[in-house]
């Protein structure tokens, strides 16, 4: 597989969702989410700029079940389901919070966000993505990103998906290879 040669300063790093709520013991807990971590940990030290999304829901969000959505409450503002997981050493890290319309879905860091304008003004022309989920929002902001004109590159073992249907994360990453999403695994950045 061939080398994925970091750029520190056209290239930066989008840490998707990696929060408390997301990984094993949270309210929406993707399925070993956790052991992602490492590896996202071991990415950071690449780059100079490094964003992470989180979901910042207000308590009477629209996607959850209680305002008839599909979610049960998670990552509601400012508390500790909210939080990026403990592990996570992305303390460099500029936060993008989401979601905070109550009225709005968001899966995607760009949804409702100055994700775009951030990027735009910092130079940044490639996002390298991982996170959580790869089925929602990781393939939500990669969309998004292609939408606005950034290349793409998602580490697909710094991602972990839901998979509510077996085979969604896959499938995800498969559309979004279609769209100009280069897949990646961390032994091959450089």
């Amino acid at each position: 597989m061939q080398k994925i040669r970091i750029n520190r300063d056209t290239d930066a790093l989008i840490i998707v969702d990696l929060q408390n709520d997301f990984c094993p013991g949270g309210a929406l807990a993707v399925p070993d989410g956790d052991i992602i971590v490492r590896v996202v940990n071991s990415l950071v030290p690449y780059f100079k700029k490094v964003y992470a999304t989180q979901d910042w829901h207000p308590a009477n969000h629209i996607s959850f079940k209680e305002q008839g959505g599909v979610w049960p409450p998670h990552c509601i503002a400012g508390t500790t389901g909210a939080q990026l997981h403990p592990e996570l050493q992305a303390g460099k890290a500029i936060r993008i919070h989401k979601g905070t319309d109550p009225e709005r879905e968001a899966y995607s860091g760009f949804q409702g966000t100055n994700l775009t304008e951030i990027l735009t003004s910092a130079r940044i022309e490639r996002l390298v993505l991982c996170g959580l989920a790869t089925d929602y929002c990781v393939r939500a902001t990669a969309l998004d990103a292609i939408g606005n004109n950034f290349k793409v590159v998602i580490i697909a073992d710094a991602v972990k998906g839901v998979d509510v249907k077996l085979g969604d994360s896959q499938k995800a990453l498969e559309e979004l290879v279609l769209t100009g999403v280069r897949i990646a695994y961390f032994n091959t950045i450089a």
